[in-house]
C-alpha cells in the first residue's frame, strides 16, 4: 500500500484538478495542506464544526484507508443519506482491497435483511482518485426516504440547570 503522504498528494491532486476544497480543523492543517495547492482549504476550530461544515457543503464525502475516526465520520454521512438528510455520493478510496472486509460485512447486511440493496448504493468504491471522482459525477442516489430534515437551522443553544447545594 501507498504511504500516507502519497494518498493524500493523489487526492489533493483530483481536488485541484477539480477545483474543490478542503475542510480541516485547525490543528490536522498541517496534514493536509502541502506545498501543492489543493483548492479552497477552510479551518475550523473543532471536529464538530468541521463535520458540520463539511455536510453542509460538500458536494460528496471520500473515505480514505483510516482507522476509528474514518469509520464514524463515514458511517454518519451514510446514516445521513440513509435518513434523507443529503443525497451526495459517499465514496471509499478502496487502495490495495483496504475496505474489502468493511464491504463484505455491508453486503452480508444486506443479504440479511438489514440494510436495503438501495441503503446498500449510498457507498461507492474504487481503488483510484480518478476512478472514484468519475464513479461520482455519474452517481444517482436510488435511496428515498420520507423523512424531512432541516438542516439549515442553527443548533438549539442547551441552558445548564444551575447548581444548587443540596445539604
Amino acid at each position: 500500500m501507498e504511504g500516507e503522504k502519497g494518498k493524500k498528494v493523489e487526492v489533493a491532486e483530483v481536488v485541484e484538478e477539480k477545483r474543490s476544497r478542503v475542510i480541516t480543523k485547525s490543528s490536522m492543517a498541517g496534514e493536509y495542506i502541502t506545498s501543492q495547492t489543493v483548492g479552497e482549504v477552510q479551518i475550523v476550530s473543532d471536529m464538530h464544526e468541521r463535520k458540520a461544515e463539511t455536510a453542509r457543503r460538500a458536494d460528496a464525502f471520500i473515505a480514505l484507508p483510516g482507522g476509528y475516526g474514518t469509520l464514524e465520520e463515514l458511517l454518519e454521512v451514510v446514516t445521513w443519506a440513509q435518513l434523507g438528510i443529503h443525497k451526495k455520493p459517499v465514496g471509499l478510496l478502496n487502495i490495495d482491497g483496504f475496505y474489502d472486509s468493511l464491504l463484505f460485512f455491508v453486503d452480508m447486511a444486506v443479504d440479511e435483511g438489514f440494510i436495503t440493496r438501495a441503503a446498500r448504493n449510498i457507498i461507492i468504491s474504487a481503488p483510484s482518485a480518478k476512478e472514484l471522482i468519475r464513479k461520482f459525477e455519474e452517481y444517482v442516489s436510488e435511496y428515498e426516504t420520507n423523512l424531512v430534515w432541516d438542516t439549515e437551522k442553527e443548533p438549539l443553544e442547551v441552558i445548564p440547570e444551575p447548581e444548587t447545594d443540596i445539604a
